[in-house]
């Protein structure tokens, strides 16, 4: 492992108040990890720098080409000062599983892990601790080479940012209304649907204006080939509680493999609640909904945690779900994962990771 150069800022920023409301995405912390990549030199100068603008040149392939790779993770104070990571190893796993579909050189562990442990460490006076908030953790990858012509980039630039936050929706962990999108396709199997980029992200923006322009949060996907199967909202995996049954489409190619789905699954099957991973059709919702079968609806993901969905509405069939309350599966599952997070609750082996 390399020695991570530090530079730490000469003007410190002025944090937000404690009672000040954050948004989503919109505060940045004093420093950031970065490092890069060259061909036939691997990744070199790890160094934590004061947060700063990048200079490109105009024909930067990832302006072009879109080649670039993004994660999304937190960091939370416990009670006790500690600094606390939910399952990063994870999203190490995750980071490589879509370089390798973008053809992006693979991060080695250490380099993820010490580079997001040092930045954490060093900005850790930016960690809000008010209920519902964290430290969001976006590390990403970005195609640097000045090249026009559609290859892979032969140079990278990988790098931590980092942003205090609140609730991803403003509705907090009240139910949200989700739109499912009937005209549009974000992605396909054999696609780029199960890799964390840019382009995933952009497909579905039309979508998700037009969901909102009619009230509704976010945009839940169907496949791209019969249009009929549920896959995934867009800042979220899905759930539903079906006459005693957790129930989430299965991995197929084209749905995001997110940590907290994961976690999600997990604490089900260890509480004998029974789970399963399988084909979902709208028709089987709608149906479910109809006949009072329905019994919760959630999304999972890291920005969200968990978030509970009080309406679904498929063309014209608005489908009202659980008296627009949060149910108890979701609030169990909600309960345990911020208590890991935070360290209020003992989690499985692994899952909490103290930054030293």
């Amino acid at each position: 492992m390399q020695t991570i150069r530090i530079e730490k800022t000469l003007c410190p920023k002025e944090k937000p108040g404690k009672d000040n409301p954050l948004t989503f995405g919109t505060i940045f912390t004093d420093h950031m990890f970065e490092v890069d990549y060259e061909e036939g030199k691997g990744w070199y100068d790890p160094r934590i720098v004061p947060y700063h603008s990048l200079a490109l040149d105009p024909s930067a392939m990832v302006f072009h080409y879109g080649q670039t790779m993004f994660e999304g993770l937190k960091a939370y104070k416990a009670e006790d000062g500690r600094v606390l990571l939910f399952r990063p190893d994870k999203n190490w796993e995750r980071a490589n599983r879509s370089n390798a579909r973008l053809c992006i050189p693979e991060i080695p562990k250490d380099l993820f892990m010490e580079g997001l442990k040092q930045v954490v460490e060093i900005d850790k006076d930016w960690i809000p601790t008010k209920s519902g908030t964290s430290l969001y953790i976006r590390p990403f990858v970005i195609a640097t080479d000045p090249f026009l012509g559609v290859r892979p980039s032969h140079t990278y630039k990988f790098m931590i940012i980092l942003s205090p936050v609140g609730a991803y929706y403003e509705s907090g962990l009240n139910p949200v209304k989700i739109w499912i999108e009937d005209e549009y396709v974000r992605a396909v199997k054999g696609g780029i649907g199960e890799a964390k980029t840019g382009g995933n992200y952009a497909a579905s923006l039309a979508s998700q204006v037009k969901a909102h322009e009619e009230g509704y949060a976010q945009v839940l996907w169907l496949d791209g080939i019969h249009r009929k199967y549920i896959e995934e909202v867009g800042a979220m995996n899905i759930f539903f509680k079906i006459n005693g049954v957790v129930i989430t489409p299965q991995l197929n190619g084209s749905i995001l493999p997110g940590v907290t789905r994961d976690s999600a699954i997990a604490l089900c099957k260890e509480w004998g609640i029974p789970v399963e991973e399988r084909r979902i059709s709208v028709d089987e919702i709608l149906e479910a909904a109809r006949t009072g079968a329905m019994e919760e609806c959630f999304g999972t993901g890291t920005a969200a945690v968990v978030s509970p969905v009080g309406e679904l509405r498929y063309e014209n069939e608005i489908m009202s779900i659980g008296n627009n309350q949060i149910g108890a599966v979701t609030q169990k599952i909600y309960d345990t994962i911020t208590g890991i997070q935070l360290g209020k609750v003992e989690g499985p082996k692994g899952w909490s990771v103290e930054v030293k």
